[in-house]
């Protein structure tokens, strides 16, 4: 194994990782307020339209600002979606696991309603923000040449950590979390915090999204993000809902998943490519059947999680 191999390899990890840390950053501040959202999927899906149309359409209009146009609607079309599923679950008190799955479902059609007219199109890449001597430089890529968007997800991982752990805000929010009761009884707004947070949580699956349609592969293809957004709620739990954690269960799904390219491309035959191609998926169904189990993840797992919140109960 030589060093270019090596390099391409990471290269390909980091890319195909950032998507569900993106859309999984966003989900652990939704979980830390308290609400459990199963509608990531839909939600990336919907970024992933919205972020292709809007490049699409007004790209000539827009020049270089037309893909930053295309992230900034998937985050808000994201966003906005996810407001249906917070007034269903904070102001009707819904089911939120039902109401979450209904949100991924959603998404997954209206995705494939609203990009028939674009499959098989496709949009210019985003530009390297690094000067070409560094992006494609056979060992300085590996730091220099990425998109954007993977700078983005790394600084959020530590911009949502420190705010989780060291701002007042972040511990209101994570007090909601744990205690709607007692932190609605000394006067924070636990409805109006959690709304915050699934919009949040909404843009960042939003902006994943947009991810796979505009730098993975810049056309639109239905259902094109596979079931990540599951992944992205698997690795919530994995990392113990914490920031740090999730950047390295990030990765480690991002090595699941590009063993199944290599192995594709290698035709290694004693475990063939089908298995790589299940294994971030069955550690996903793994990982998230331990959200019922409140013996296995209930010291780490906000103890509201899920929970309707009823103040005068």
């Amino acid at each position: 194994m030589n060093v270019g191999f090596f390099i391409d390899a990471l290269v390909t990890v980091i890319g195909v990782t950032t998507p569900i840390l993106l859309a999984a950053i966003g989900e652990l501040v939704v979980e830390k307020s308290g609400v459990l959202n199963l509608g990531v999927e839909g939600m990336m899906l919907i970024g992933a339209v919205t972020g292709f149309a809007v490049a699409f359409n007004y790209g000539p209009d827009l020049g270089d600002f037309a893909p930053w146009a295309g992230i900034i609607a998937a985050g808000l079309a994201a966003a906005a979606s996810s407001m249906v599923f917070a007034v269903l679950v904070l102001t009707l008190g819904s089911n939120q696991v039902a109401t979450g799955l209904a949100l991924a479902i959603f998404g997954i059609g209206l995705s494939s309603l609203i990009g028939a007219g674009y499959v098989g199109m496709v949009i210019p890449p985003f530009s390297q923000i690094f000067p070409d001597s560094l992006a494609t430089d056979p060992v300085l890529r590996v730091v220099f040449g990425y998109s954007p968007l993977v700078y983005f997800a790394l600084i959020m991982v530590f911009v949502v950590g420190w705010f989780l752990n060291r701002t007042r805000a972040g511990l209101v929010l994570r007090a909601v979390g744990e205690n709607d009761g007692s932190a609605h009884s000394i006067g924070y707004p636990v409805i109006p915090i959690r709304y915050a947070a699934i919009a949040f949580g909404g843009a960042m699956a939003g902006i994943g999204g947009a991810y796979f349609s505009m730098v993975i592969t810049p056309m639109w293809a239905e259902q094109m993000t596979a079931g990540r957004g599951w992944i992205a709620l698997a690795l919530v739990v994995f990392s113990g809902w914490r920031a740090g954690r999730l950047l390295a269960g990030a990765y480690f799904f991002g090595i699941l998943m590009t063993l199944e390219l290599y192995a594709k491309a290698s035709g290694f035959s004693f475990l063939p490519s089908q298995f790589w191609a299940s294994m971030p998926y069955v550690m996903a169904v793994v990982v998230l059947a331990i959200i019922s189990s409140r013996g296995v993840a209930g010291s780490e797992a906000p103890a509201c999680l899920g929970r309707p919140f009823l103040p005068n109960s």
